[in-house]
């Protein structure tokens, strides 16, 4: 399957669009780590425990949504976005969503 930021796929025609495809996920970290990130920013650097926990949600809902995909036997996901929202602190959602398509190559005028 193609995944792409784009609305356009080089040499494909998009013959079909199946839907919007979406996959969400709130995370967030627990205590012991959130008081690391806590002394961590009271002394500047980077929060790598936020880090990874944005980094696991994004994977799960990018998961999600081409599961989404599948299911709708899409050849590609086009327009594809994230979107990040603090829930609470140390807890953030990750919205991405994109559009199913279906393809064919685009033929070649010679």
């Amino acid at each position: 399957m193609i995944i792409t930021t784009t609305n356009e796929i080089p040499n494909q025609e998009i013959v079909e669009i199946l839907g919007i495809v979406k996959g969400t996920t709130i995370r967030a970290k627990h205590l012991g780590k959130d008081i690391v990130a806590g002394f961590r920013h009271l002394i500047g650097g980077e929060l790598k425990e936020y880090t990874e926990m944005i980094k696991e949600a994004r994977d799960i809902a990018f998961g999600m949504m081409v599961k989404e995909a599948e299911g709708l036997q899409a050849d590609a996901i086009v327009g594809i976005r994230f979107s990040t929202t603090s829930v609470m602190q140390g807890a953030a959602e990750i919205l991405v969503y994109g559009t199913a398509v279906k393809l064919k190559p685009k033929t070649q005028n010679r």
